[in-house]
């Protein structure tokens, strides 16, 4: 069963002899990853030691020549006027909160359904998350409920652009503008991806991405970037990732050691100019794994016309995960969790009082969700093994 309609018939993978009619094994099958990062490192590498040994000529380490050029370019890309670059993309997003003067007292609007690092911004503030379900088709916020989750108390909405995929931005931005509320993308999975024509990034007073290596734009360590059309809002996030200095040594508020190191930014900007091919890439491979598990009983992700999602994960969704997960292992195929307990769930939340049962779908999704390994160096055998391992767990099932 799939979330979304096709109208032609469903491929069945078609492998060499000893895939279909030998045993999964570890000892048979090379390794599948869920990510592989050192295959994109050997096809920029030239490119890479070049900006390495650029910014070590320069000694430039910190907030360089290296972390400026970045940032013009990043804002470029995503179709706004700013960036500040910053250490983290946990770090962004309590940067775009301070900017809002969020603190004690103060609610932020979110989903449980993302990585935590989008509370722990809220939560960094003084502030009290207030979550808002998913749309079990789209996965992120859903429009229909966020006005009820509204109070005189709502500082900010931060939308999870979850999985690639960008959240229903028109309703959320239309219900947030009649409100008066400022919205922050929590894009860190969404580097590229467009609704309506627009890029992840380009919707919300500040925007927020994350640079870990694993994602879309990933840097050989940690990174984030804040994003932004309001220059006020940008020279403030610039003073507080920098101990908050207009002048050196003169400190006007609380500020952070946000700044992010130049090799970073020079190793992101290498990638960037190759972000848009890879996901190209990374959309024909979710492509083929649609046609090859189509006919399969399981939830597959979705396309909408109004979005191109880069397909940060491929997440199907089954009541059977643990045994495909078990096969796709013995099969020597990684597949990822993302995510198993939603926010809500979580010990850290608890003081917030929710239970099972408080966001139905959010709970459905972390039970059933499974990542598939997708990166855009994947080979079309690589992607035919994964299908069809999954094709006979589920015949085993």
């Amino acid at each position: 069963m799939t979330a979304t309609a096709t109208a032609h018939t469903p491929l069945v993978p078609i492998l060499p002899a000893r895939y279909v009619n030998s045993p999964a094994e570890p000892s048979v099958f090379e390794r599948i990853p869920l990510l592989d990062l050192k295959a994109q490192y050997q096809l920029i590498r030239e490119e890479a030691i070049a900006a390495f040994d650029a910014i070590g000529e320069s000694a430039a380490y910190a907030q360089g020549p290296a972390t400026l050029a970045f940032e013009e370019e990043f804002a470029t890309f995503c179709g706004v006027d700013h960036c500040v670059s910053v250490n983290t993309g946990t770090s962004a997003l309590h940067l775009a909160l301070r900017c809002l003067d969020v603190g004690p007292g103060d609610e932020v609007i979110t989903t449980p359904s993302t990585f935590i690092a989008t509370a722990w911004a809220i939560y960094y503030c003084g502030a009290k998350p207030v979550f808002v379900d998913i749309d079990p088709i789209r996965r992120t916020m859903d429009p229909e409920k966020l006005e009820m989750a509204i109070t005189p108390r709502t500082k900010a909405i931060i939308p999870v652009h979850l999985y690639g995929q960008m959240a229903d931005m028109e309703p959320i931005m239309d219900i947030a503008n009649v409100f008066g509320i400022p919205v922050i993308e929590d894009a860190a999975q969404a580097h590229g991806a467009t609704y309506q024509g627009k890029r992840a990034g380009s919707f919300g007073s500040m925007s927020c991405f994350s640079f870990y290596p694993g994602k879309n734009l990933g840097a050989m360590g940690e990174g984030g970037a804040l994003v932004t059309n309001d220059p006020l809002m940008a020279d403030r996030a610039r003073r507080l990732r920098n101990h908050a200095q207009g002048d050196r040594y003169y400190h006007s508020e609380i500020g952070y050691n946000y700044r992010m190191d130049s090799i970073q930014a020079a190793i992101l900007s290498v990638k960037l100019k190759h972000l848009q091919r890879w996901n190209v890439a990374r959309a024909f491979r979710a492509q083929r794994y649609t046609e090859l598990l189509e006919d399969l009983p399981l939830i597959l992700p979705t396309k909408f016309d109004d979005s191109q999602s880069v397909w940060h994960c491929y997440v199907i969704e089954s009541e059977h995960r643990a045994h495909i997960r078990g096969k796709l292992g013995d099969a020597n195929i990684e597949a990822g969790l993302h995510y198993p307990v939603p926010l809500h769930l979580q010990r850290a939340c608890s003081d917030l009082g929710h239970g099972l049962g408080s966001f139905p779908h959010s709970e459905v999704l972390s039970h059933r969700c499974l990542s598939l390994p997708m990166f855009p160096e994947m080979t079309e055998e690589q992607v035919l093994r994964v299908a069809l391992t999954v094709r006979q767990a589920l015949a085993s099932a």
